[in-house]
């Protein structure tokens, strides 16, 4: 997907009421899919558990959308070899600046913690 190019994408996912909430995340392309590292407890994840309906668009680091919202499907990942694969694949594209989210994920206890998402555009 040519969201996989983009340096932060937007992902809105929805409340109960149908509200949505927006976050600006980095993401990268794993077999034609993207996937996201987040904190495992965030309510972003707690959405995505009950509804995985998301919305994505291309965005800035502050969450600005330029670019059109597109429909997608989160899914939490469950199996420790592809979440390993999506880390890689969030490395390769960031470079040094996952190894600074690690070691601080590390410092303050919050790797543990750890989600990888699996979006299907």
């Amino acid at each position: 997907t040519s969201l996989a190019a983009e340096r932060y994408v937007n992902i809105e996912s929805f409340k109960k009421d149908g509200g949505g909430v927006k976050t600006p995340v980095w993401c990268a392309d794993l077999d034609g899919k993207l996937v996201v590292v987040t904190d495992g407890t965030s309510y972003k994840v707690k959405r995505i558990r009950r509804n995985p309906k998301v919305r994505l668009a291309a965005c800035d680091g502050r969450g600005k959308v330029r670019g059109e919202w597109v429909d997608a499907t989160a899914v939490i990942m469950d199996d420790p070899a592809r979440a390993a694969r999506a880390h890689r694949a969030l490395r390769e594209k960031y470079g040094f600046q996952v190894g600074v989210l690690d070691f601080f994920s590390t410092i303050f206890g919050r790797i543990k913690r750890r989600a990888y998402l699996e979006i299907t555009v």
